[in-house]
């Protein structure tokens, strides 16, 4: 019974963990692209060394790298959430009883 217990809370605590770290990656998302933008858009601009180059395409990679980090958070998202994926469950579970199927149609097919 202490077992099942001490199995329990490792769990209990992993997921925690892993809530927390998703929500820290969250907060550093949203801090640093708020910086970026407001750099961007100018309003930040006095912060700037002042030999700094401030052409209109400077701040164009802001664009490309929230996009790749929206891609990364989605997929810290995905993993997060993996218990409540049912979809990619049902479609394991499909695909194995097809295997198992298609294994036992060739044996009897070989008896």
């Amino acid at each position: 019974m202490e077992n099942l217990e001490d199995n329990t809370y490792k769990k209990a605590t992993k997921r925690v963990k892993e809530l927390k770290d998703f929500y820290r990656h969250l907060k550093v998302f949203v801090v640093i692209n708020a910086i970026l933008y407001l750099f961007k858009s100018g309003a930040l601009q006095q912060f700037l060394p002042e030999g700094l180059s401030l052409e209109t395409y400077y701040f164009n990679w802001v664009d490309a790298h929230l996009v790749i980090w929206i891609l990364i958070l989605a997929v810290h998202t995905a993993y997060l959430f993996r218990h409540k994926l049912t979809f990619l469950k049902k479609w394991e579970e499909r695909q194995i009883q097809k295997y198992i199927e298609k294994n036992e149609h060739e044996n009897r097919r070989y008896k």
